[in-house]
């Protein structure tokens, strides 16, 4: 059976590119996240073809998976990064990305995160507030700084078909600026004299089930900019889908290229995603602790938790799961984590094969949200990270396991 260009079984054991799975975990232990960089950069070049009509350059989404591999991987590939905080500029620059393909978006920068990232000489503000534009000016006079490259946040007030969570682009949402603060901004521009607007940006969600709402918030950014020749660039925030399940259809990469391209064709374009291309390419490796029956239902409890993948408990989020070792059966199972909350389920009510404890399973469409969202609650150990290389033949730990030293590195004791 293949999951995708990348994960598959072989011989009834799964395989992440030339890998064994069993072998990382053997190895490694579990829990682990497992990320195949040649998927990623499949992704990748996937989205660069789609949109190859225009005039784009792709900032990959740190906020999806920040691992320092990754990060360097898709910029020697010629991506530039998105980041929302001072810690995701800083690990870009780590993993050797070029300031100015650094874009820094987020609703709430402080004065600190602001000033570091003019000194670090990124490319772009993406910018949500008024008061936001005060700080970077503030901020530019004080540095010398002569030019600072801004992209207001246009929020187009249109309701995405998506989680609500993730839905960022209607009137209710904490997240950029209505049409009529924007013309007050471009009116005013001579108050900010090292600040060049030169951008617009669009974001109004993850996940996005369909492409209406993206294309009316983007007919309402050209028109919005129209009368601004300066402005010639259209940041592009996330949106694209990824099938959680391994029967669902969404819209493809291409299918939202077709639909963009007339629209942005006169524009410089600034794509920022994130999901659409890690999730696919990571896996979360889990091990069976108990094998519980109550109340008429059986449970395989992992050494896998919310604080190794919150998501499930946090929006009830699918993620297909699967035997390292393949096998027959069909029993109803729920498989959930050792965590002191009710929550703490990573599936309900999936058909698995009869398993043992010591079996390990797999979290599939993992590679997105999950270690970047891990915690130590429970005091539980941050799991390890391992990539598998763009070859496909080799893999290395890119991030070491916890240590309970690691829980108390910080602390005054």
């Amino acid at each position: 059976m293949v999951f995708n260009s990348s994960i598959h079984y072989l011989n009834g054991d799964l395989y992440i590119d030339a890998i064994s799975v069993d072998e990382v975990a053997n190895q490694v232990g579990t829990p682990t996240y497992v990320y195949s960089l040649k998927r990623v950069l499949e992704n990748y070049n996937r989205l660069k073809t789609a949109f190859a009509q225009l005039d784009t350059h792709i900032h990959y989404s740190a906020k999806a998976n920040s691992n320092l591999a990754i990060l360097k991987s898709l910029s020697e590939a010629g991506a530039g990064v998105d980041t929302v905080s001072m810690g995701e500029i800083y690990r870009a620059i780590q993993a050797c990305v070029d300031p100015q393909h650094i874009v820094f978006a987020g609703v709430g920068k402080t004065r600190q995160e602001i000033d570091y990232a003019i000194q670090q000489d990124i490319g772009w503000f993406n910018v949500e507030n008024v008061l936001e534009l005060d700080y970077i000016q503030a901020s530019a006079k004080a540095q010398n700084v002569e030019a600072v490259n801004v992209a207001l946040r246009l929020n187009p007030q249109v309701t995405a078909n998506t989680h609500p969570y993730i839905s960022t682009g209607h009137g209710g949402a904490k997240f950029g600026l209505t049409a009529e603060v924007i013309e007050g901004i471009l009116e005013k521009q001579a108050k900010y004299p090292n600040i060049k607007f030169a951008g617009i940006h669009l974001h109004i969600g993850s996940q996005l089930g369909d492409k209406d709402a993206t294309i009316q918030a983007v007919e309402k950014a050209v028109a919005l900019i129209q009368p601004y020749p300066q402005i010639r660039t259209i940041n592009m925030g996330g949106g694209i889908p990824v099938p959680y399940h391994f029967d669902e259809e969404t819209p493809s990469i291409e299918s939202f290229a077709q639909s963009l391209v007339p629209l942005l064709k006169d524009y410089a374009v600034l794509l920022e995603p994130g999901r659409s291309i890690v999730a696919d390419a990571g896996i979360l490796i889990t091990e069976v602790q108990y094998v519980k029956q109550q109340a008429g239902q059986t449970f395989y409890i992992t050494d896998g938790s919310m604080a190794e993948l919150i998501r499930p408990s946090l929006y009830q989020a699918h993620h297909e799961i699967v035997p390292v070792k393949k096998s027959d059966g069909d029993l109803t199972v729920n498989i959930v984590g050792p965590v002191c909350e009710t929550a703490d389920v990573l599936a309900k009510d999936r058909v698995l094969p009869e398993m043992n404890v010591g079996d390990k399973v797999v979290v599939m469409t993992a590679g997105a949200y999950g270690m970047v969202m891990a915690s130590n609650y429970n005091a539980r150990l941050r799991p390890a990270e391992v990539v598998v290389s763009a070859d496909g033949e080799s893999w290395s730990v890119a991030r070491k396991r916890e240590t309970l030293e690691d829980l108390l590195r910080h602390e005054m004791h």
